[in-house]
């Protein structure tokens, strides 16, 4: 049976408060082998994040996962490397993303994070990419995905996933429940709740996040990490092109992974464009959303992102 509710769907329910100033609440988290200031990652495209913006988020001690479009991965890697910052790249499973693969096996300089970036994840093709980046780089943190069911979420981890992406078609962006009839929109919330229920490894939470309390509903629900993507696609950083509007508004242009402005063509689209409002400065971003967690936390009755998960919640469709 899936749980059938998404974020707007659901409300938190507080907890007494143990803290004396909001401030004192603890974001950061655990996510392999390093820790980061919050559990958000800035989603894997290119409208969202390009080489500037990953260097400017690992400096300032934020997870991100480089996107796999024309990008010289080996390059980033190795800029990470030597200023000892974490290296984390996207690959597909085309026989190019195996060759940077067994290339790294030749460099000094190894990616820390390697995120597989399909739409969907639970084939055979993505479970042999997975052994093959363990056996080829076997200190790898791989992040598979994306998923949406408990059985594929079983099957990612089996074949060796460190994490497991969960979301098919709730971003914004995203048409694949209109192209396709499948997916996880309306329903994302729900998807990460049953796939986390099942999971031994962690869990990354990717798409429908529309506002910064829905992040502490997706840890409430067994997020480890939550991906976002049009939230972060405004800023002055933020890749996409800068468009002043008849009416004298500013916007930034945001389109999906599988949509013909990112692939070139009109082949296998399952995602479109849109246009975010400009809102400047990344950082006043990340404050905010700083700030906003923190006060989650203080509702949730704790001090650290972890008294997110022993909230109860409430259905209010």
């Amino acid at each position: 049976m899936v749980s059938n509710f998404d974020f707007d769907d659901v409300q938190l329910v507080p907890k007494k408060c143990m803290v004396t100033s909001r401030s004192q609440c603890d974001t950061t988290i655990q996510f392999g082998s390093r820790s980061f200031k919050l559990p958000i990652i800035p989603a894997n495209m290119r409208c969202v994040i390009d080489e500037e913006l990953s260097l400017w988020l690992a400096e300032n001690g934020y997870f991100y996962v480089m996107h796999r479009f024309e990008v010289d991965a080996i390059k980033l890697v190795k800029t990470m490397c030597h200023r000892h910052l974490p290296a984390s790249i996207s690959v597909g499973i085309k026989k190019e993303d195996i060759d940077l693969i067994n290339s790294f096996k030749m460099e000094s300089c190894k990616p820390d994070y390697i995120t597989i970036d399909i739409a969907h994840a639970h084939s055979d093709n993505v479970s042999d990419m997975i052994k093959r980046i363990k056996d080829t780089l076997p200190n790898a943190f791989v992040i598979a995905g994306n998923v949406c069911t408990p059985e594929a979420t079983i099957f990612l981890e089996e074949a060796g996933a460190d994490a497991t992406k969960i979301g098919i078609g709730p971003g914004a962006a995203c048409t694949t429940k209109i192209k396709t009839g499948f997916g996880s929109a309306h329903w994302q919330l729900g998807a990460v709740k049953d796939c986390a229920y099942v999971a031994n490894k962690l869990i990354v939470a990717d798409g429908g996040i529309r506002q910064h309390g829905d992040i502490a509903k997706a840890i409430a629900f067994g997020a480890d990490m939550v991906m976002i993507g049009s939230m972060l696609a405004g800023f002055d950083e933020s890749p996409g092109e800068l468009i002043k509007r008849d009416d004298g508004r500013l916007v930034k242009e945001y389109y999906g992974s599988a949509s013909e402005f990112n692939k070139g063509h009109r082949k296998n689209i399952e995602g479109r464009k849109l246009f975010v409002d400009y809102q400047g400065p990344i950082a006043a971003r990340f404050q905010e959303i700083t700030e906003d967690l923190q006060s989650s936390i203080s509702y949730a009755g704790g001090t650290n992102v972890e008294s997110l998960r022993s909230v109860d919640y409430v259905v209010v469709k």
